[in-house]
């Protein structure tokens, strides 16, 4: 019988070969060793497993009393505002609401070398 780190490396692995798909969907289809496919095959990785790790996390201090589930949800709205108001802070010009991004003339002179 396998061991539990057996068995969470293999579902490990199965779960990040979702990083393929990704990469395909923001890039369309590429070979590995193109640089940019896979540096965002890197990046979706590291996503999804920080989303992994961080469920797991949360799921376990809840089950253990720690904090509750509403407890947690009150504290991912403040963190998630609080990231907003750093965005807006660093990206001048630039508001998120429910429909999108906003962007006014603030925005202009930082956004002159992006691409079209």
């Amino acid at each position: 019988m396998a061991s539990q780190r057996e068995r969470t490396d293999a579902a490990l692995n199965i779960v990040v070969k979702w990083r393929a798909h990704f990469a395909g969907w923001q890039l369309g289809t590429r070979l590995k060793g193109e640089p940019e496919s896979d540096a965002v095959r890197d990046h979706r990785e590291t996503t999804i497993l920080l989303r992994v790790e961080v469920s797991a996390l949360a799921q376990l201090l809840m089950a253990k009393g720690v904090f509750t589930h509403d407890e947690f949800l009150a504290q991912l709205e403040t963190e998630a505002r609080e990231l907003c108001t750093a965005y807006e802070a660093k990206w001048p010009g630039v508001r998120a609401h429910e429909d999108g991004l906003t962007y006014d003339k603030r925005a202009l002179p930082w956004m002159k070398g992006w691409r079209p």
